[in-house]
């Protein structure tokens, strides 16, 4: 994952609003009809308090001198949407579907603690009732994927956390990028719940500030350091491979329950490309392994798995965008198959190049790979949304 917990995302609203908050509800004259968010290193203004349920756009801007993110979150903190690695003076249009109810939107300058906050609500109709027979049938096909490769993950994650707490170094370094599959598979999903994701997949620099490495970094990366750096498994270790366990479990009985919605899956595959391109292809992710590949691989297939099932919308909708994606994505994935080490039997366990291996022309090449294909996902959303 990136350096900091994360989430999913947002569509089109029926008002026009642009003004900046100033304590109160208003509404002005946007001709794009989005609810604008101002965020800054101290402050996050949204530009009405009050606009209708349903699809939902949100034009972002940050006017900070740090990078940051944008959540809209339900009352018990799980994540509905997300726009994150917003650097300074960018600005981003966000699509999503969202019900009536109360949320709040939250910036956090600097990606990190509970970010600046304001209460906002949501009127009128549901939209889930209004939605195609097609967006119900991709809704409902995603949730079992999402479900299966949860359980899926278990029986892979439990033999790696085995083989930690037998002391087994080598055992566990060949069971650990494996074990990691699922869960980059559907990582956005994962995420959503905010609680579990920086417990099983953060890495030392997304720590919150006043954690200690030492007592509060926990799951696959602090495993990951020591059996890649220190080379030894010592009792903390055994303990925090019970833990993964815990937390996993944790993560497959809450996964059925998740919040998912045509734009929520079309947010969450551009999602799963800004993970790569952040993560991956700089190697920052899996840094001790260099398993950087294994990952990009599944957060590919996560990504190219919400395309498909919203691809009879999107080919509806926008046919010249579901072409390009099928061209992109087909590209992308025999590009990042000439790093692939084993026969390809096997889609569900697999293994790549080490990234150290890997030149930086190449990296600079699956970079632009998945740039290519990260421009026309960015529109999936917006199609699924029509």
């Amino acid at each position: 994952m990136s350096a900091r917990p994360r989430p999913l995302l947002l569509g089109t609203a029926a008002i026009a609003v642009a003004v900046t908050l100033s304590g109160c509800t208003q509404k002005a004259s946007g001709e794009d009809g989005a609810v604008s968010v101002t965020a800054s290193d101290s402050a996050c203004k949204v530009s009405t308090t009050e606009f209708p349920a349903g699809h939902v756009s949100l034009a972002l801007e940050n006017k900070g001198s740090r990078v940051t993110e944008v959540y809209v979150l339900f009352p018990d903190d799980r994540i509905a949407a997300e726009r994150e690695n917003l650097g300074p003076g960018t600005k981003a249009t966000l699509v999503t579907e969202l019900g009536p109810g109360d949320y709040e939107i939250a910036c956090k300058p600097g990606m990190k603690g509970d970010g600046i906050r304001q209460k906002v609500k949501l009127t009128g109709r549901n939209a889930a009732a209004e939605r195609s027979p097609e967006a119900d049938a991709a809704v409902a096909a995603y949730r079992s994927y999402v479900l299966a490769q949860a359980e899926q993950t278990l029986p892979k994650a439990k033999a790696f956390a085995a083989a930690v707490e037998a002391g087994d170094v080598e055992k566990a370094k060949k069971l650990y990028a494996p074990s990691r599959i699922g869960w980059e598979r559907t990582e956005p999903v994962a995420e959503s719940f905010g609680d579990i994701d920086p417990k099983v997949d953060v890495r030392e620099d997304g720590l919150e500030d006043g954690q200690d490495p030492e007592t509060d970094w926990t799951g696959w990366h602090r495993l990951e350091k020591a059996l890649w750096q220190d080379k030894k498994i010592g009792d903390r270790e055994k303990e925090l491979a019970g833990r993964l366990m815990t937390d996993l479990d944790a993560w497959v009985k809450k996964v059925g329950t998740a919040e998912i919605t045509p734009t929520s899956m079309a947010n969450g595959a551009k999602s799963l490309l800004d993970e790569v391109a952040l993560n991956k292809v700089t190697g920052e992710e899996e840094r001790y392994s260099h398993t950087d590949l294994v990952d990009f691989k599944a957060n590919l297939e996560g990504a190219r798995k919400s395309y498909d099932l919203l691809k009879p919308i999107a080919r509806k909708n926008d046919s010249s965008l579901a072409r390009e994606l099928d061209k992109q994505f087909a590209s992308l994935t025999k590009q990042l198959d000439v790093y692939r080490t084993d026969d390809g039997a096997d889609q569900d366990s697999y293994t790549y190049r080490s990234y150290d291996k890997v030149s930086e022309a190449e990296r600079k090449d699956l970079s632009d790979g998945v740039n290519a294909l990260a421009e026309p996902l960015s529109k999936l959303a917006a199609a699924v949304a029509k």
